[in-house]
């Protein structure tokens, strides 16, 4: 068995390094820099885990000498969930706050040799990794119906769903010992599910096509005008046209709560070939910024119109599809770096 856990170490450990080996030099989008970097960094802090994790430090080594890589194990829990969200969430950016967070974690469990077994230091290092594991199924859950990228959606519950159950797992095994220590079964449970998920994951990424974990190579973004595109399926043309009639002279995007399932239901085509024509066809990765750029190009052309000066923009919000005065000024300002009254205000300055 110690030959086995040994071999399923060494293959792991040249699995991620092979990932950071053909992750650093690619060439980039700006978009991806923040996802590679935490993929690299994630597979990084694995190899130290999958070595620290092995039978024989554990059993051979005192407390002090295991504790730096116990902390960095410990810290992969952050990693892991930071790494989902940028994976799903186009939006994601990286926060001094959470290069704070992983130090912290990464400290915390580098002093377990200063606690007493199963003291409240030990039930919250235990505890840490089940807490990410949940968090990155949040990042999974949220915007899921809101995603448009195909290869991304079916990769969810690849990353998110497997590296959850793996966290899970990894802790009841440690649970279920006397000591805290992987029995020998235990440690080769524990190698052989972190292996498997990664040769899964990394078959996506070492792929010449792969701009990161799943993000597909993505058409330029359309107009956000709601103007039917040139499709060659016959099928897809169809709910492209129906899709722009909709959009366009129904003003459907100015229903408040639009909803992909419930667009797809009022042009009777199925959620995957609207999903398709959005985003291979239109050029958007997310269902709700798509809908949001839309209210956001009314609102800005009335803002900016003369005749509409007296209107309220409380008003101009509500009328585009916003629920209510607040998101319609953060999604304004993401959008414009202006508030709704200050674009008013130069708008009309200008003419």
């Amino acid at each position: 068995m110690a030959l086995i856990d040994a071999g399923l170490r060494g293959a792991l450990i040249s699995l991620l390094a092979l990932v950071i080996f053909v992750l650093l030099p690619q060439r980039r989008p700006q978009r991806h820099t923040v996802l590679v970097r935490l993929a690299v960094a994630l597979s990084a802090s694995l190899i130290v885990q999958t070595l620290s994790a092995s039978p024989w430090v554990e059993q051979q080594l005192s407390c002090r000498p295991q504790a730096p890589g116990i902390g960095i194990s410990l810290g992969s829990a952050v990693l892991f969930w930071l790494f989902a969200r940028a994976v799903f969430e186009d939006e994601f950016r990286l926060q001094l706050w959470h290069g704070v967070l992983w130090a912290a974690v990464v400290l915390w469990g580098a002093t377990v040799c200063q606690w007493g077994a199963w003291g409240p230091g030990w039930v919250l290092m235990r505890a840490i990794p089940i807490v990410f594991a949940l968090l990155g199924l949040a990042a999974v859950v949220g915007p899921w119906q809101v995603d448009l990228i195909e290869s991304r959606r079916q990769l969810r519950g690849l990353v998110v769903g497997g590296g959850a159950v793996y966290g899970v797992v990894q802790v009841a095994l440690r649970l279920g010992s006397s000591d805290g220590r992987l029995s020998e079964l235990g440690a080769l449970t524990d190698v052989g599910l972190l292996l498997l998920l990664t040769a899964l994951i990394a078959g996506r990424l070492l792929v010449p096509r792969a701009l990161g974990l799943g993000a597909q190579s993505e058409p330029p973004a359309a107009p956000l005008l709601p103007a039917a595109p040139q499709v060659d399926d016959p099928q897809d043309q169809r709910v492209a046209v129906a899709l722009a009639e909709f959009m366009g002279t129904q003003r459907g995007y100015a229903q408040e709560g639009l909803s992909l399932a419930g667009l797809a239901e009022r042009l009777a085509t199925p959620e995957y070939r609207l999903r398709r024509v959005i985003n291979q066809h239109l050029g958007h990765r997310n269902f709700n910024a798509y809908v949001n750029g839309l209210r956001l190009t009314e609102a800005k052309r009335r803002l900016a119109d003369p005749q509409q000066r007296g209107l309220p923009v409380l008003s101009i919000a509500l009328d585009v599809g916003f629920g209510s005065i607040g998101p319609f000024n953060r999604a304004f300002k993401a959008e414009t770096g202006v508030t709704p009254t200050e674009f008013r205000q130069q708008a009309l300055a200008d003419s």
